[in-house]
Order: C-alpha cells, then sequence, then structure tokens
C-alpha cells in the first residue's frame, strides 16, 4: 500500500513538473512573439519609407499599395540631386551636428564633474536655475535667442547654429547623476594624493570612467542637431547655404505637385549618417559597459 501511495505521488508530482514547464514555455513563447510583432510594426515604416523611394509618386498612390521595390530608385536620386544641393546642405549638416556634439561633451561633462564631485558656494542654488532651464521650452527661446544672434552679427552664419546649442542643461544634468554613482570618492582622493590638479582628476580620472555616458549623450545630441528644423530655418536666411533638414523641406511642391518619391529618397539618403553614428556610439557605449561589469 505505501509503494502504491508513494508511486502515485512520484506520477503526481511529474504531472504537476511537466505542467509548469508547459505553462513556462507557452509564456516564453508568447512573450516572443509579442516582441516579434512589435519589432514587425516598429519597423514597417522604415520599410514603406524604403518602398515609396524606389517608385514615383502615381505608383506610391495606385491602388492595391505597391508592397515590393520599384525600379525608380536612381531615378529620384538624380532628381534629387538635381533639385536640392544635397552634399552641400550634408556638409553644413554634419559640420553643425558634429561641432555641437563635440562642445556639449566638453562643457556639459565638464560642469558635471563640479555639480557631482565638488562642494561650492551656491551649488544648489545654481543647480535649481539649471532645472528650470531645463523646463523651458525651446519655442519661447527663439525669439530672445535670435535677437541676441542679430546683435552679434552672427544671423545666416553657422555660428548661430553653434555657439548657442555648445552646452544645455538635460546633458549637464544626464551627466552630474551618471558621475554622483560611477565616479567613487575614493578614486578622487587618490588623484589628489598622486598630486593631480582639477583638470587632470576631470581627464585621467572622470571621462575614463563616464565614457558610456558620453556615448549617449554624444547619440542624443547629435541626432537631436541632425534633425533640427525651426532654429536652422531662423537663423539661415541664405536659402543656397542651409542644413540638410531646410534642404529637404525645400522638396515639398505646391499645388499637389509633390513628388513623394525623390522626398523619401532624400529622407532615407539623410538617415545614413544618423545610422553611422548610433552604430559608433552604441557600440562604444555596449562595450564601455561591459568592461565595467567584468571589472
Amino acid at each position: 500500500m505505501a509503494s502504491i501511495q508513494g508511486t502515485r505521488r512520484t506520477k503526481g508530482q511529474g504531472i504537476q513538473r511537466t505542467k509548469g514547464i508547459d505553462g513556462t514555455r507557452r509564456r516564453g513563447f508568447a512573450l516572443h512573439a509579442s516582441l516579434v510583432a512589435g519589432v514587425l510594426l516598429s519597423a514597417f515604416p522604415f520599410y514603406w519609407a524604403v518602398i515609396m523611394s524606389t517608385h514615383t509618386s502615381s505608383e506610391i498612390f495606385s491602388y492595391p499599395p505597391k508592397l515590393l521595390p520599384g525600379t525608380h530608385f536612381l531615378e529620384n536620386v538624380r532628381s534629387l540631386f538635381d533639385t536640392i544641393d544635397f552634399f552641400g546642405s550634408m556638409f553644413n549638416s554634419v559640420l553643425v551636428a558634429g561641432s555641437v556634439t563635440f562642445l556639449v561633451l566638453f562643457f556639459d561633462s565638464l560642469a558635471a564633474f563640479v555639480f557631482a564631485k565638488f562642494a561650492f558656494p551656491g551649488k544648489r542654488l545654481l543647480f535649481v536655475l539649471l532645472m528650470f532651464i531645463f523646463m523651458v521650452p525651446a519655442q519661447l527661446q527663439a525669439i530672445p535667442q535670435f535677437v541676441i544672434m542679430a546683435k552679434l552679427g552672427w544671423i545666416g552664419s553657422m555660428t548661430a547654429l553653434i555657439v548657442p546649442a555648445a552646452a544645455n542643461a538635460f546633458g549637464i544634468f544626464w551627466m552630474r547623476q551618471y558621475m554622483r554613482s560611477a565616479i567613487h570618492d575614493e578614486l578622487l582622493d587618490a588623484s589628489r594624493i598622486d598630486g593631480a590638479n582639477f583638470l587632470r582628476q576631470y581627464w585621467h580620472v572622470a571621462l575614463p570612467v563616464v565614457r558610456p555616458g558620453l556615448a549617449f549623450l554624444g547619440i542624443f545630441t547629435f541626432m537631436g542637431q541632425w534633425n533640427d528644423y525651426a532654429w536652422p530655418l531662423i537663423a539661415l536666411t541664405n536659402p543656397d547655404n542651409v542644413t540638410l533638414q531646410v534642404a529637404l523641406s525645400q522638396l515639398n511642391g505646391t499645388h499637389g505637385t509633390t513628388d513623394y518619391g525623390m522626398v523619401m529618397t532624400g529622407a532615407l539618403l539623410a538617415l545614413v549618417p544618423l545610422l553611422i553614428v548610433f552604430a559608433i556610439g552604441a557600440r562604444q557605449m555596449i562595450g564601455d559597459l561591459a568592461k565595467g561589469a567584468i571589472k
């Protein structure tokens, strides 16, 4: 009798274990299916943009819609290059976005290092003011910023785009929060014992530790400057010397004459620098995080 009960108990436990494994597998399958569906939904607009760039406007609006690539991509590229100075405006965007990213990484990380690891009179007040600036919408800054740029004589030049964006409240706040937890006080104490001054502590101690945070801030800043449209449209008065986003806006025709195939071709080509920067920055960020985890 005891052996029979033990056998029944063992079988019951085996059945429960099997049911538990099946339930876990079903939950895992449902989770992966949801993730795949989310990825497909997110990628479909990009795929549709690629399809539109290979068709003419009449083919884009045909029914049923064409879901396979067409044969007009090179024709759309030639039309794009004939309509706007694509490479000249792309050079302007690379110049502005690259310069602003470099300046933001330097000034924001330097200010954040001071806020995170040093005590000085008025520190809390300055940080509160920084947070107020962080909450002010960019649209409210356009008019006073334009007046200042006009008085300095920078309207119409790339300087009007680079200098006002050389530092921002978000970057300082982000790097300050990152440095507070990433940089240990013992490292700074050891560097002071070795005779390192402030700049050497910043350059040789702080920056190597916060490289993942800098990588994120660099990607975020470059993408923001690259996609900026409103301020370059206001500050650059010469239509022949504009950034890429402003140049692409010139492709919109009037009275329904927009060549949407050409527009989507320009939008896709404008994504190439962003993809390159994101690939480099993301690889750097992930690699540094992995090294920190191993250490």
